[in-house]
């Protein structure tokens, strides 16, 4: 099969939903001769911020002179854009080989995310690599790449998200998050509501993982436009994160926490200036991305309520005349809370809806931004969305897309000229 009949044959597996449970990437990896068994993984869940975590701990693991992989999902325009060494995306060639090579043992109905799953762990294990960041895809316990085995695993601030499959109140969610921990293995876990701080606890307490908490153990401030950091064994002051947002500090504190505890316990030797260098040259498209224009646009893909209250403060730190909203949600959302931080920062709104039969009316939308008397116009198309918001923005102003990572992808494609893969998992 040539790539694009391989990414047509992958993309249709989607057809079998989301169903958690490892019984079958089990199968499939043992099939595969257990790859996950021939690599050393940091496994990173959470709700919010797990992406910006990822990237910076590999950021600074390859600043430590590390090969290291890098797994996430989902893509903004590029399937290969999901595995990536020392920052460089794996191979259209060698994309096409692996998928023969997966889905030739794969048991019947594995999902989409399965199949992509294996082929991660397939060739980050045959690439040799020193160390896999592994962002898992949803929850936890379930998720496909709890059948890796981590050394340390890290989560990221956990709130309400895909509520169907992980629960409804922050302890069953926390619960699903925290099946990532392995016994008698550390953990790094950012700051948590109580009633999620203490599911991990209680998690960590019966796995004998050592916890390592931020706001106990390590913490992150700003001063000015750098980062202070007190850590668990050294203190760093005047770090330039190169993710841009306030919210950072929270997700910069886990990637160096989680560096330290990697040097402490041997797995390898980071270096404090590969600490600093390696979160200084972290890249995480899509989120708090801005591109100067004029007029700047800035892309995030905020897409639930807590992570839109961090973009929403993030906002102070970019002036400008007036906030021009382009936006659109997935269907399965909670657009009114999603938008709610945002909506009275805006002075229009231009409605929209990602390339995807489960994307949000734009007119529903369009409701939603009349509740707050904002001028809204439903534009449909991402691509129609931003080219209207340009024309009706002066200079100084600030163009805003947010609400669906699958709207931000296809806005940072065209802002950048280029074909934007529509079929995602």
């Amino acid at each position: 099969m040539t790539y694009q009949e391989t990414l047509a044959h992958i993309f249709a597996l989607t057809r079998f939903g989301i169903r958690p449970g490892l019984e079958r990437i089990t199968v499939l990896l043992n099939r595969l001769g257990n790859p996950q068994q021939k690599v050393r993984t940091v496994s990173i869940a959470g709700t919010n911020g797990k992406g910006s975590t990822a990237a910076f701990l590999s950021s600074i693991l390859a600043a430590a002179g590390l090969k290291t992989g890098l797994f996430t999902s989902p893509h903004l325009i590029s399937f290969t854009e999901r595995f990536q060494i020392n920052g460089r995306e794996i191979g259209e060639a060698e994309v096409t080989e692996l998928a023969a090579e997966v889905l030739a043992v794969a048991p019947l109905e594995t999902t989409f995310f399965e199949i992509v799953t294996a082929m991660a762990l397939q060739y980050f294990a045959r690439e040799k690599v020193d160390l896999l960041v592994m962002e898992a895809g949803m929850g936890g316990r379930s998720d496909a790449t709890n059948a890796a085995d981590p050394l340390l695993s890290v989560i990221t601030p956990i709130s309400y998200d895909h509520c169907e499959y992980l629960g409804d109140t922050l302890t069953a969610i926390a619960r699903e998050k925290a099946g990532i921990i392995r016994k008698g293995r550390p953990m790094v876990s950012a700051g948590q509501e109580s009633e999620a701080a203490d599911v991990l606890a209680d998690a960590a307490t019966a796995a004998g993982a050592r916890l390592y908490m931020a706001g106990r153990d390590f913490s992150a401030s700003w001063l000015g436009n750098a980062l202070s950091y007190h850590g668990l064994h050294t203190d760093l002051a005047d770090l330039r994160p190169g993710l841009f947002g306030r919210h950072q500090a929270g997700n910069a504190a886990c990637a160096l926490a989680a560096a330290e505890v990697l040097d402490s316990e041997g797995v390898a030797s980071i270096p404090l200036q590969a600490m600093r260098e390696g979160l200084a040259q972290a890249k995480w498209p899509g989120r708090m991305e801005l591109f100067a224009g004029p007029p700047r646009v800035l892309l995030d893909g905020a897409h639930n309520p807590a992570g839109s209250c961090a973009l929403a403060g993030s906002l102070a730190d970019l002036p400008r005349q007036r906030l021009i909203l382009v936006t659109g949600v997935m269907g399965d959302k909670d657009a009114a809370a999603i938008l709610a931080p945002l909506l009275p920062l805006a002075s229009r709104v231009f409605a929209v809806a990602a390339d995807m039969e489960r994307a949000m009316s734009p007119h529903a939308l369009a409701g939603l931004a009349a509740e707050h008397d904002i001028p809204c116009t439903v534009a449909d198309r991402v691509a129609d969305g931003l080219v209207q918001a340009t024309a009706a923005a002066a200079a100084d102003d600030l163009i805003l897309v947010c609400g669906s990572l699958f709207v931000v992808g296809e806005a940072r494609a065209w802002l950048l000229s280029r074909p934007c893969l529509q079929v995602r998992g």
